[in-house]
C-alpha cells in the first residue's frame, strides 16, 4: 500500500512542490506590482517636470499632447548622445 499513506515521501514532495509553486506565484506577483509602482512613480515625476519646465499646468491634456507633438520631432533629432536609448 505504498502511496495510500499521506506521509509517504512522495506526498511530502508533492506538498513541497505545491508550496514552492505558490511561493513562485507570489514572488512573480510582487515583482510585477513593484515594477508597476516604479513605472507609475516615473510617470508622475516626468509629468511634474514637464509642468515645471514647460509651464503647462494650465493646459488641458489635449493641449499638452498637441504641444508635445509639435516638439517631439525636434527633440528626437537633437537629443544629446548621452540621453539616447541604446536601441536608438
Amino acid at each position: 500500500m505504498i502511496g495510500s499513506d499521506k506521509n509517504t515521501p512522495i506526498s511530502d514532495i508533492d506538498k513541497r512542490i505545491s508550496q514552492l509553486e505558490e511561493r513562485k506565484k507570489n514572488l512573480v506577483r510582487y515583482h510585477s506590482e513593484q515594477e508597476r509602482k516604479k513605472r507609475a512613480n516615473n510617470l508622475i515625476q516626468t509629468g511634474a517636470l514637464a509642468e515645471k519646465y514647460f509651464g503647462i499646468h494650465h493646459l488641458t491634456i489635449e493641449q499638452r499632447e498637441e504641444l508635445f507633438k509639435i516638439f517631439s520631432d525636434f527633440i528626437a533629432k537633437n537629443k544629446p548622445e548621452k540621453f539616447k536609448n541604446k536601441e536608438d
